[in-house]
């Protein structure tokens, strides 16, 4: 009776600490996208304390990445869980990497302003910089619910939305190379800005990269740099 107990207790506190870790995900997820957000806003206003506040801020997401990523490795340690609970775990940890890097393109983004900002030089209108921000969140908003629900439908919709980022992405650079040719007192502003399309691209790739994570939680398929499909395909030929 006792030790029935016992495996029930144990058992409640490692869901317990389950959700405390998913709380965590989604908190780390929450603050990323508002640094996002924030570097791009100093970059559209050209305000120099939006900038040093994502810069400063960075610590933070650091500190989230590591206390998320011990609590993961004890369940992991000391629960051994197994199937579902085990590849959540893993992923857990694959995730807060790849969010506290997400903060890291925001600081590279607020960088760009300060360095906008010293310069004084005239910049091009890049209206569609806005527009990459928005889906580039959009997409780190659904990859972690997906993550967190075990979704994996909406993990691979995010991987699609992700077209659409590149396609801005490629559009960005056309455009801010038809300026630096045009005139070259436009090249050091530009490069800058192309910069930034570069770090929200790479947001997205990371929020794809979290949805590919929920999909094999989900599914237990890996889809990264489409496996799955290689899998299905060596698995057709080897049967013909």
């Amino acid at each position: 009776m006792a030790d029935g107990a016992a495996l029930t207790g144990g058992y409640r506190h490692f869901h317990d600490e389950l959700a405390s870790l998913k709380q965590r995900l989604l908190d780390m997820s929450e603050r990323a996208e508002s640094l996002v957000a924030l570097a791009v806003e100093s970059l559209l206003e050209q305000d120099l304390a939006k900038a040093t506040t994502v810069i400063e801020s960075d610590k933070e997401l650091d500190r989230m990445e590591v206390e998320a990523e011990n609590l993961a490795i004890s369940l992991l340690a000391l629960q051994q869980p197994m199937a579902r609970d085990l590849r959540f775990l893993v992923g857990a940890i694959k995730v807060s990497s790849d969010l506290e890097r997400v903060g890291d393109h925001a600081v590279n983004i607020a960088q760009c302003t300060e360095r906008l900002i010293a310069s004084r030089s005239a910049a091009p209108p890049v209206p569609a910089l806005s527009d990459m921000a928005r889906r580039a969140r959009t997409m780190l908003s659904d990859s972690l619910d997906a993550f967190i629900r075990g979704d994996g439908t909406l993990g691979r919709a995010v991987g699609r939305a992700d077209d659409q980022v590149d396609a801005l992405h490629e559009g960005i650079f056309r455009s801010l190379l038809t300026y630096m040719m045009g005139d070259p007192r436009m090249i050091a502003s530009s490069l800058e800005l192309l910069l930034v399309s570069r770090n929200l691209e790479r947001v997205a790739d990371l929020a794809t990269n979290i949805g590919e994570d929920a999909v094999y939680l989900a599914e237990g398929k890996q889809i990264r740099h489409r496996y799955d499909e290689e899998q299905q395909a060596s698995t057709t030929d080897t049967v013909a």
